[in-house]
């Protein structure tokens, strides 16, 4: 535990202005993120009689070993540094919201020739419109099938898009007249954007405008008695009435707000959001987060859900209104940064009365109920990790409980393509910014021992490389932090345990190779999958947990995450240089032509799917050249074919195309990685 008078600034040497101001560990790794309007009074406040600070500020300034700040002009800028600094660092001790389930977006692309309707979830994507995110995708999908009947456009994938359109015959949507089937050129692609432009005007609140028009459409045909366009019109119409029947108007005057509430403990805060569009409720997300700094009031936590919330976001997703419980101590700067990001004014309010009050205490209900519901699984969640990493420490008799754990394995087929992961765990759950991937150089044909040796010996070596550029008698942790970027430096973070996939032979080289580094201090083991043994080096027999233990499983799911990403690894440089040496007969394809294809299709397989005119269409292909490469591909698929038997799972009796692991790449078959990121 540090002594906060040991980093205090000297007195004068903190400025009065407004800044951001970081707390980093004796690692160099920055714990906390703050801002003020006077630099000098806040971080005076920090180094006061530990007895009068909060206990999580105590925390805070005894785990840290150092204090430095930036000074900047105004305070909207120090909002957005300190922002950036947030999304950068991740420090442990500020609150940071984070889903507490993953909502359904409905989505249009609008990057596409035909854009399409479709409702997923996860990070939003460029060129594409969101509606939402909303509480259940069965609602959104029921929703969206009684408006295809007034919006006919397309809803169907690329693959389905791409089929009708060579047979030229519409799918059953469009022959039941829920798409206009612009596969197959029935409409032209403006009037198809002009329905997908009515399409989203409906879903952003224009519904009362599109209904009157309907209406005068339906008179204006009976009128001129063509009573089955009228008819079909009023049909129309009354599918409109259903999905506007789902979301009950709220706010009378037809405002465009999102309404904010939260509801804290000591501990953790829930915050909950109404997007309401047009009067109604058009979606709804909630967030949980740990307080980690104790002395955040609501009016600060407010500041920060809206920092994290809006920055980064589209003109269109801000609104003109923010109804919040309380308002932020930095209004006015808040207040300018919003406008900034919208183009145009933005407000931020408490209601005081009528609808708007009432709907804020909904919020708040829905807020109170999902931390309810949170803390009832967070208790398991938090004892259940502590209790693994306490099991850790005692089984391998470490001298602390292991918070940062790195896992590596290997991955090859018959010695060829061999590579390696390093994947993190930092207080028992991944920490995928700090995974990386090896390309393994030094080692001929399949010895995953040596492997082993030469990730842990460059992994390491660069630890103990960053450690020397640091001058003698300057501070240590100085030189963990890029200059130029701001950003961390790649392998600067010493583990507390390094666990590698295998038994005595693969412990008995990484402990070789970090104690001829000189790093004999950091805990090595292996996990060996057989057994679920627990190997530590020079030790006979293994460490033998519990198959109920926690600390075994988190091991596992450690073990596991390494094979995920190393298989990954593996499968992308085997399918490139599958491509690779196919095209290698395409005369007079050089290696940029060969890049656009790899980086345009991704793998043999989607070459051999794509035609002549697709490979045309990419930048400095011609119509000879793409049939070269089509032909090429094609051949090498033929003789494939004849010449071996197709590679088989044996595990399940799968049959696996080229996308997939054969049964000989070792360490199983797993999922697409997270962190392109690599040495």
């Amino acid at each position: 535990m540090a002594d906060p008078s040991s980093y205090r600034p000297a007195p004068g040497s903190i400025p009065d202005s407004p800044g951001v101001y970081r707390f980093s560990d004796a690692s160099g790794r920055v714990i906390y993120v703050g801002k003020a309007k006077n630099l000098r009074a806040r971080l005076s406040s920090y180094f006061q009689d530990l007895v009068n600070l909060h206990p999580r500020t105590q925390s805070m300034v005894t785990t840290a070993a150092k204090v430095d700040w930036t000074v900047v002009a105004n305070e909207v800028e120090s909002l957005q540094l300190e922002y950036s600094w947030i999304k950068e660092y991740d420090p442990r001790f500020n609150v940071k919201y984070r889903d507490d389930k993953s909502y359904p977006w409905l989505a249009i692309s609008m990057n596409e020739e035909y854009p399409r309707v479709m409702v997923g979830r996860g990070p939003k994507k460029k060129g594409v419109r969101y509606f939402g995110p909303y509480s259940h995708a069965w609602a959104i999908r029921e929703t969206v099938d009684l408006l295809l009947r007034v919006f006919p456009m397309r809803s169907c994938s690329k693959g389905v898009f791409n089929r009708h359109r060579q047979i030229g015959r519409p799918c059953l949507l469009g022959y039941i007249g829920k798409c206009a089937a612009p596969c197959t050129g029935q409409v032209s692609q403006e009037e198809h954007l002009k329905i997908v432009e009515d399409f989203s005007a409906f879903l952003s609140g224009q519904t009362a405008t599109y209904v009157r028009r309907l209406e005068k459409e339906m008179k204006a045909a009976a009128a001129e008695l063509e009573y089955e366009r009228a008819a079909k019109i009023r049909d129309d119409l009354g599918a409109l009435e259903k999905a506007l029947a789902k979301n009950a108007v709220v706010l009378g005057d037809g405002t465009d707000t999102d309404v904010v509430a939260l509801s804290e403990d000591p501990l953790e805060v829930a915050v909950q959001i109404f997007y309401v569009r047009g009067g109604r409720i058009r979606g709804q997300r909630g967030w949980i987060a740990d307080k980690a700094d104790g002395t955040a009031t609501t009016a600060d936590l407010v500041e920060r859900f809206i920092q994290q919330m809006y920055a980064g976001e589209s003109t269109d997703t801000i609104p003109r209104e923010i109804l919040v419980p309380t308002l932020p101590e930095d209004l006015d700067a808040l207040t300018d940064w919003l406008s900034g990001l919208r183009g145009s004014r933005v407000a931020i309010r408490v209601p005081q009365r009528g609808d708007k009050k009432d709907l804020m205490a909904t919020v708040e209900r829905n807020a109170l109920q999902t931390l309810t519901m949170h803390k009832t699984k967070r208790a398991s969640d938090l004892t259940t990790r502590n209790l693994a990493l306490e099991e850790i420490q005692a089984a391998l008799d470490l001298p602390e409980a292991p918070l940062r754990m790195e896992c590596y394995d290997v991955s090859n087929l018959q010695g060829t393509e061999v590579v390696a992961s390093m994947v993190v765990f930092e207080d028992g759950l991944p920490r995928k910014s700090e995974y990386r991937r090896f390309v393994i150089r030094g080692v001929e044909g399949q010895n995953d021992v040596a492997s082993i040796a030469e990730v842990l010996t460059r992994r390491f070596k660069r630890l103990l490389d960053e450690r020397a550029a640091t001058p003698e008698g300057e501070d240590p942790t100085a030189n963990l932090i890029d200059p130029e970027t701001g950003r961390a430096k790649k392998f600067v973070y010493a583990p507390g345990l390094v666990v590698v996939d295998g038994g005595p032979p693969q412990v008995a080289a990484a402990r070789q190779a970090m104690d001829e580094l000189g790093l004999g201090d950091i805990p090595v083991c292996g996990l060996a999958k057989r057994l679920e043994e627990v190997w530590l080096p020079d030790d006979e027999d293994p460490v033998i947990f519990s198959r109920t233990s926690e600390g075994l499983y988190l091991l596992q799911r450690l073990r596991d995450e390494a094979h995920r990403f190393a298989i990954t690894h593996h499968r992308n440089r085997r399918s490139k240089s599958m491509v690779e040496s196919v095209l290698d007969e395409v005369p007079g394809l050089g290696e940029v032509r060969r890049k656009t294809l790899l980086r345009h299709f991704g793998s043999l397989r989607k070459l051999r799917q794509a035609s002549v005119d697709e490979v045309a269409e990419l930048p400095g292909f011609g119509r000879r050249t793409a049939e070269s490469v089509v032909l090429a591909v094609n051949s090498a698929a033929t003789k494939a074919d004849t010449s071996r038997a197709p590679s088989v799972n044996t595990a399940t009796g799968e049959i696996l195309d080229d996308d997939v692991t054969p049964a000989g790449v070792t360490d199983g078959d797993l999922a697409t990685a997270d962190r392109p990121d690599g040495d």
